[in-house]
């Protein structure tokens, strides 16, 4: 490579950072760590209105709690607005930038003029030569006035994609499009180019959406004479199941959701990594640093990368059985505090998450299925459709009346308490008579392994709740 790389995360502060914003900015830090490069924060809030000190500072967290860290920034744009300004009057003074004066009225009867004519939608450039004198009286007259660039009428605009190949456009297609709104802020094109060339940005990978804008990036570089073009990889989109944009009606879809939910940053980060690109060898599980090591262009596909969360959960559960019991329990205290308050019995959330470890999926799954060990007998329920199960199956009296004998005399232990010779003495398949008991002793009819739950709760309470449940059976 003949220089070294520098890349740079540009997210707008304008809602929670998106996965697909983070896959982006994971393949920017991974292809900036492989390379020995730079690796650039900046916040891209020339939108006043949209943007949000929290997001800015949301964006950050997240970031931080994914593990990617950065080595120049966070730059946020609204402080180098005296920049933008100065290109802009230099474009404007060059010819190549001018100021129009149509109200959105005027804007919408030309786009319906050009379509009437089968042309594209866009600006007909008919402000381009109005007279000198022209722009200070439009303005006196409270027409609301914007800076388009200039953009080349003949030739193409070409650039070479890493992942694409050649990308080329006719420059007649590309409309004169705004580089200052009304309001007098920069669009994205003008800061953006801008602020790439004056951070000596050498490479950019965005998404494939963002290919078309790329032409605009383009010709606002080539008009403020920067003597090189960015290398461009432009990857996939991360599509729901269905082959729809990744949305909210898809589930989780922000980082902060994603932890919320009880995901680790380790495996949100890892799985992201390979939507779009795999090693080389195949694997799964990986680290930062071993896909770091590992990551290049050459093996990101062409193709779209569908979101799927149960392979996300198989991950997630992958790196939760990989943890020490210090460290689960570490991690999942904050959980348990939030569900259970701060004076939860610390020994059996130990001993609960041990149980619950083998088959885990997310931190906060693992602590729902353990709220019947810190629910007392009088806050205790079995779930509406639980106790269908329980009632209606066959010979329950019996399974509980049999359970309740042995729990009463066996040896505590998670042996002692193992109930599968009650049923062998009845003649009844645990198949059956498990989901009832499930539901007596943990509120719903599959769970946390029973024998271990019973063994936790404790004698007077597994107990208690299976006479619970044979009295409100006889009841009615």
């Amino acid at each position: 490579m003949p220089e070294t790389p520098r890349l740079r995360f540009a997210p707008s502060p304008t809602g929670t950072l998106h996965v697909g914003s983070v896959r982006t900015a994971l393949f920017s830090w991974l292809f900036a760590r492989h390379h020995s490069g730079a690796f650039v924060l900046r916040i891209e809030d020339t939108d006043v209105a949209r943007s949000r000190t929290e997001w800015t500072e949301g964006i950050q967290s997240s970031m931080r709690w994914l593990g990617l860290d950065w080595d120049e920034g966070p730059i946020l744009q609204s402080t180098r607005f005296a920049l933008y300004d100065e290109a802009i009057a230099k474009l404007l003074a060059d010819g190549l930038a001018y100021e129009s004066f149509e109200t959105p009225e005027e804007l919408a009867a030309m786009n319906d003029e050009r379509r009437a004519r089968k042309l594209p939608p866009g600006y007909a450039g008919r402000a381009r030569d109005i007279p000198p004198e022209a722009p200070a009286a439009l303005g006196a007259a409270g027409r609301p006035a914007v800076v388009r660039l200039r953009t080349p009428d003949d030739g193409r605009s070409t650039f070479h994609d890493e992942i694409r190949g050649d990308v080329s456009v006719e420059w007649s297609s590309i409309a004169d499009f705004v580089i200052r709104r009304a309001d007098g802020t920069p669009t994205f094109f003008l800061a953006n180019a801008l602020d790439d060339i004056d951070m000596g940005i050498t490479h950019a990978i965005r998404g494939e959406d963002l290919i078309d804008s790329t032409h605009r990036i383009l010709a606002v570089r080539r008009a403020l004479g920067a003597e090189r073009q960015l290398i461009y990889a432009h990857i996939p989109l991360i599509l729901s199941a269905d082959r729809a944009k990744l949305s909210k009606r898809h589930g989780a879809v922000s980082v902060e959701e994603f932890r919320d939910q009880g995901y680790l940053p380790e495996a949100l980060i890892n799985y992201l990594g390979l939507l779009g690109w795999a090693p080389a060898d195949g694997r799964e599980v990986m680290t930062l640093a071993e896909m770091a090591a590992e990551f290049d262009l050459d093996h990101v596909t062409h193709s779209a990368a569908i979101f799927d969360h149960q392979k996300l959960d198989w991950l997630n559960g992958e790196y939760l059985r990989a943890l020490t019991p210090e460290h689960l329990e570490e991690r999942a205290l904050p959980v348990a505090v939030a569900a259970f308050g701060p004076d939860l019995d610390r020994d059996v959330l130990s001993s609960a998450l041990v149980v619950a470890q083998a088959r885990a999926t997310t931190l906060n799954r693992m602590i729902e299925q353990m709220d019947f060990l810190f629910e007392s007998e009088a806050e205790f329920e079995i779930a509406p459709e639980s106790w269908e199960k329980l009632a209606g199956t066959e010979r329950v009296d019996e399974i509980l009346a049999g359970a309740l004998q042995h729990l009463i005399t066996c040896e505590w232990t998670v042996e002692g308490v193992d109930l599968r010779p009650v049923l062998n003495r009845l003649e009844i398949k645990p198949k059956k008579a498990m989901p009832a008991l499930y539901a007596a002793i943990e509120g719903r009819h599959a769970g946390l392994p029973l024998f271990d739950s019973m063994h936790l709760l404790g004698r007077e309470r597994a107990c208690a709740r299976l006479i619970a449940a044979r009295d409100r059976l006889a009841s009615g």
